[in-house]
């Protein structure tokens, strides 16, 4: 865990400082628009499909802008035709039609409502599963960079406020700005110098809406900053809860805790305090409006210039136009929050692919030699291999040369930091911007797809992961050309069929807190299990037996003993029975091969080698 006293170099939350995100959720007026309509653009095109949907429930929006300028217009008519004329003999049917206008009004917003949100779902469903595709596609470098309750956020409570506030805010929005304008018509018809009144409302309306919008995102964004951020810091904490607790710092994670969610808290009350102005600015608005038109109306009501039906079909008209007025201030906070959550969530589309997933066989429209290699591992050139992790970070990997044929064995030995991990992790393309050449099968490493380089080798790690799922699931993993009997094979070829089959339920065995109620020792060696089920010739193997019990650990050597004599394999070393297996040994200090040759030969020269093996476990 990065930080369990509370100190870190980056600001706390809240503080003055922002940070690249929070500079980014802050761009020119115009460039935000821009944003904007590309974010809704992406969930139209996520809509798109469902578009049948759509127009059943747009279908209903004739409908309530029917019954809308409908109501004022009935009660206008009841009380000119009926009520102050008296005649309440046609009063009973005139009042039924009433009814039957408010019961098609709320059947027309049901089916708008149900048909919409529904579409929105499907969307939202369809976005959620591409998110997740797209993060399993990620480079593994960027999962060393992201902390993964960013990544969990943007996939969770992000979508949810896009679910919550785009889907059903925009749309709604849509409907109400139609049925506004049609209103505003029919108030023109009833009385065009009252109409005119209501439209100097416009500008000052629109003027403290904008103003208040920016606020509201700027607000939003900051938020869903200080909540990613927060997030990432509680995962890590609950990821390292065990040292947290063995070092007594509780207090320390609690209190920087504390800190991310009093910037949220921040965020949140400002966005509040703009959201409840806008909604009383706006309530303000309709107030001095509807007085206006009373005032106004009452006069030309005494001067018989209109009658008593026209100014209260006038005043429920008005009622009528700021309602979806009033809804608007609130669906332009959801919205804003939603384009917040959703700028986040685009970061999620924007982030790259690994490069060689893409099928590489047509390019711009022409055919191109695929990148294929054999099925079976044949060999492996290093050339002159330099890598650093980041341009001015130092380097790493400096001229690294060394060739493996099949059936080979290597062994990398050297102090920590010496770039033994590295040349693994090159391997499986965590990382690809190295120098110099790596040829697998005589194909260069990077024109290679993945799929192709985990069929041909498979790594072995000190850090295990397992999921918590049946001990066959973790040794398979569900992967295509992996049946029972060959997850049995495995386990029975790293001598983890003993302990499996000693448990309740053996191989459906359910795993917890990955693998706590095993040993370390069993954690591993399902592990290797998993490394062996594919078949693959080539084993990168990352040689760990600390923590582990005795009887375990000559399980472990057995099981790379046994790897040693089938297959080709990669191995970083940390016990001499595992070097003295191997055909060549690498010795690297510095990111560069000082030594390489056999044990004998190696001892024979008295250098770097062999005063590291007076180190090494069994020498």
């Amino acid at each position: 865990m990065s930080d369990v006293s509370g100190s870190s170099a980056s600001p706390r939350p809240g503080s003055q400082h922002k940070s690249s995100q929070q500079k980014r959720a802050q761009p020119p007026e115009t460039e935000r628009l821009a944003i904007d309509w590309h974010l809704i653009r992406r969930f139209l095109k996520y809509l798109k499909p469902y578009r049948q949907q759509v127009l059943l429930g747009a279908a209903a929006v004739p409908l309530t802008i029917l019954c809308s300028v409908a109501f004022p217009w009935l009660i206008m008519h009841i009380i000119d035709t009926q009520i102050v004329p008296g005649k309440i003999s046609g009063l009973y049917w005139w009042s039924g039609l009433l009814l039957l206008v408010l019961i098609g009004n709320y059947l027309a917003d049901a089916l708008f409502n149900f048909f919409l949100q529904k579409s929105a779902l499907y969307a939202l469903r369809d976005m959620r599963a591409d998110m997740f595709a797209r993060v399993l596609a990620f480079p593994r470098r960027y999962f060393d960079k992201t902390p993964i309750g960013v990544t969990l956020t943007r996939l969770t409570s992000d979508l949810e406020a896009v679910n919550e506030s785009f889907a059903q805010g925009l749309l709604s929005m849509v409907r109400d700005v139609l049925t506004t304008l049609a209103l505003l018509i029919f108030l023109f018809v009833i009385n065009w110098k009252l109409a005119l009144m209501v439209l100097l409302m416009g500008p000052p309306t629109y003027f403290m809406t904008e103003m208040l919008r920016r606020r509201l995102r700027d607000a939003y964004a900051s938020g869903r900053v200080v909540l990613s951020q927060g997030t990432g810091y509680l995962q890590e904490c609950l990821n390292g809860i065990k040292t947290v607790q063995l070092y007594s710092a509780e207090e320390q994670v609690q209190n920087k805790y504390e800190d991310y969610t009093q910037g949220f808290f921040r965020a949140q009350s400002r966005s509040n305090f703009y959201d409840s102005a806008l909604f009383a600015i706006i309530e303000g608005i309709t107030t001095i409006a509807m007085a206006l038109i009373i005032w106004f109306g009452a006069r030309e009501l005494l001067a018989a210039t209109i009658t008593y039906g026209v100014l209260i079909g006038f005043t429920q008209t008005l009622d009528r136009i700021f309602v979806p007025i009033r809804d608007f201030t609130s669906q332009v906070a959801s919205i804003q929050r939603a384009l917040a959550a959703f700028g986040h969530i685009e970061e999620i589309f924007e982030q790259p692919l690994q490069e060689s997933e893409v099928d590489t066989s047509v390019r711009d429209g022409e055919l191109t030699e695929s990148s294929t290699v054999e099925d079976t591992f044949q060999s492996l050139v290093f050339d002159n291999v330099s890598f650093r992790y980041s341009d001015d970070g130092p380097q790493v990997l400096d001229g690294v040369s060394f060739q493996l044929l099949k059936g080979q064995k290597i062994a990398l030995v050297g102090s920590t930091g010496s770039g033994k991990s590295t040349i693994l992790r090159l391997l499986n393309r965590t990382y690809e911007n190295y120098q110099g050449s790596i040829l697998l099968n005589g194909r260069e490493l990077r024109e290679i797809p993945l799929g192709q380089i985990s069929r041909l080798c498979s790594l072995m790690q000190q850090e295990v992961f397992l999921f918590n799922q049946s001990i066959a699931f973790n040794i398979s993993l569900e992967r295509e050309g992996i049946s029972r009997s060959d997850v049995e094979a495995a386990a029975r070829y790293v001598y983890a069929d003993g302990f499996i089959e000693r448990l309740p339920g053996q191989y459906e065995f359910q795993l917890q807190g990955n693998g706590s109620n095993l040993s370390a020792g069993q954690c591993q060696l399902v592990a290797f299990a998993r490394a062996i089920a594919s078949g693959s010739e080539l084993v990168l193997l990352d040689e760990a037996t600390a923590s582990v019990d005795s009887v375990t650990e000559q399980l472990i050597q057995k099981a790379i003993d046994h790897v040693f004599m089938d297959k080709t394999v990669i191995a970083i070393a940390h016990r001499l029975s595992t070097i003295k297996h191997s055909d060549q040994i690498l010795v690297l200090d510095k990111g560069r091969i000082i030594e390489r040759g056999s044990h004998r030969e190696l001892v024979q020269i008295q250098g770097f080698y062999a005063n590291l093996l007076k180190e090494l476990p069994g020498s």
